[in-house]
This record gives C-alpha cells, structure tokens and sequence, in this order.
C-alpha cells in the first residue's frame, strides 16, 4: 500500500469541503496533485470514495467509512508530532532507580546509557540494595523504578512489572569433571561434589527446592557474593555450581573454559525486568524512562540469550 499521510490529509481537505477546487485553496497545492492522491488512495483500497459531479464530490458510503479512519489517523500523527516536539534532551528532573547487587553489572549499564543518551538532563540517583528493601521503597514511592528478579515480587499487588528475559538454571562445572559427560544433572549427583554458591537473595531462595530434592545438604565448599569468584572458582576445579543461564560464560577472567549442563529437574525460571508503583497515571519521569529503555530491553534480552548453548 503506498498511501501516505499527505494524501489522506488531501482526502479529508476534499470531502469536508465538498470539491477538489475549494480543497486546493486551503492546501495550496495544484488540483493535479490532490486528483491524482486520492485516486491513489482508491486504487489501494479497491472502492470509489467520491461520487464524482458536475458541482463536487460527495463521499460514498465507503468514502464515509474511511474519513473516520483518517481522521483518527491524523489525530494520531497530530500526537506523535506533540510528543516529538517536547525534544527529550531538553528535559529536565530527576529518576530514582533501585538496582540489587546482582543486576548491577549485567543490565543497569545498558540502561543507563540509553537513558543518559536521549535524556542528558534528566539527573539519576541509583540505590543500591536487598530486593525486598527496593520493594518498600517502590511502594513507599522513595524509588521510581527498580531492577530486579521480578518473578520473586512479595508486593506483586502493588507493583507493575515489565519482564526483560526469562532465565532457566544449569550446572556449572570444569571442563574435565564427570558431570560435563552427563547430558542432564540429578540433584542427588550433584550433593555429592563440592559447590560453590552464589549468595545473594534473588538466588537462595530459588535454589532451596534443588536440595529439598535431593533428600540431602549440599556440600557448601564456599558461599561468595561474587560472580566472578564462582567462576574462576569453578573453572579450576575447586567444586561445581548451579546458577542462572542470565549469568554464563563460557570462560573465567583466567581464561580458563566452564561447562553447563541442564537439570534432570529444572528449577522455576527466573523473570528479570523492572518494577513500579502502580498508580492511575505513571510519573513523567518514569514514563520517560520506558520510553528510552524499551528499545534496548529487546536487544539485550536477544545479546543475553545468545550466551546459552
């Protein structure tokens, strides 16, 4: 279809002021021009929209049917324009946003440049801490926005949430340990090797179900809040872990290779995104936040995923 929004602005000049001739006075365009998009606009749509006379033009009952359509399309293009026009670089205020240890280095980045890029005045504050802590802060409106495991929301009636990506589990383990070989991990197997935790609250909760599972305590070699401790830790063969797919790499900062295997039992997925205050009416600043992170939303869950193999 090659209608553009000029014609349809030519076609709503022509039928509300009834002929081709009147309509070229307020366009200032030549009749050739407004002839000929309107019967663009026809020849797309396969039907008449005028009836053609001697002393005007009078809309069809199909002409009748698209003037509404065209009007809410310019009332739309009329919006889009004001919204554009408020040049976002120009804004000023001021954005909280709440981020747990464990985000910090994965999304709040890729966030926070996109949102600095389109709204450079705009000052940020982050706080950093626990996720039920955020959650209050939310719900006491101290936070505009917070970056966290929202599948694990205790305030979830009172919070709006917008999923980033869904993250599964796996073993992580050396390239020579027996379980690389397995192509799935029972919980029993794995309570039987040395384990490296990741302690931070998004993912204590969510793995206590693993050893429930296996009937037995697992044998905590170390519990760290370090990611990058896990990995190196793992990678040179001091014991295995289980963790988010979200947080895989393939190597440690040594250079030294990691494998993954999937559970026998998966554990629940774990939904990273972002959380409001829900409210009748989202605060600018907020509004404003989504509109410049959306984008990048996609294409990190996309950079994210590609990590999984």
């Amino acid at each position: 279809m090659s209608t553009s929004f000029k014609s349809i602005r030519y076609f709503i000049a022509v039928a509300e002021s009834g002929s081709i001739s009147a309509a070229i006075h307020e366009l200032g365009v030549s009749q050739s021009v407004v002839s000929q998009a309107i019967a663009q606009i026809e020849a797309d749509l396969g039907t008449l929209l005028f009836e053609r006379r001697a002393r005007g033009m009078s809309l069809t009952h199909a002409g009748h049917q698209f003037l509404r359509h065209a009007h809410q399309i310019e009332v739309a293009m009329r919006n889009a324009r004001d919204a554009l026009s408020s040049r976002p670089h120009t804004v000023t205020g001021s954005l909280n946003i709440g981020v747990t240890s464990l985000m910090v280095g994965y999304y709040l980045p890729f966030l926070l440049e996109r949102f600095k890029r389109v709204f450079p005045r705009i000052d940020v504050h982050i706080t950093e801490d626990r996720r039920d802590y955020l959650e209050h802060l939310l719900v006491s409106g101290e936070l505009d926005v917070a970056l966290i495991v929202v599948s694990q929301l205790q305030n979830y009636r009172a919070l709006a949430t917008e999923t980033i990506l869904r993250s599964g589990w796996r073993v992580w383990c050396p390239v020579n340990h027996r379980l690389a070989g397995e192509e799935k991990v029972f919980a029993s197997d794995l309570a039987q090797h040395a384990l490296v935790l990741l302690q931070v609250d998004e993912l204590g909760d969510a793995s206590t179900a693993l050893w429930n599972d296996a009937g037995s305590d697992p044998k905590v070699l170390i519990r760290t809040s370090s990611v990058e401790a896990v990995r190196s830790l793992v990678a040179t063969g001091a014991g295995c872990s289980v963790l988010p797919d979200m947080l895989y790499r393939p190597w440690s900062l040594e250079g030294d290779r990691i494998e993954a295997r999937p559970l026998a039992v998966a554990l629940p997925a774990l939904d990273v995104g972002l959380a409001w205050r829900k409210g009748a009416a989202l605060p600018e600043s907020l509004t404003n936040f989504l509109t410049a992170v959306r984008p990048t939303l996609a294409s990190q869950n996309a950079a994210s995923t590609g990590h999984i193999r």
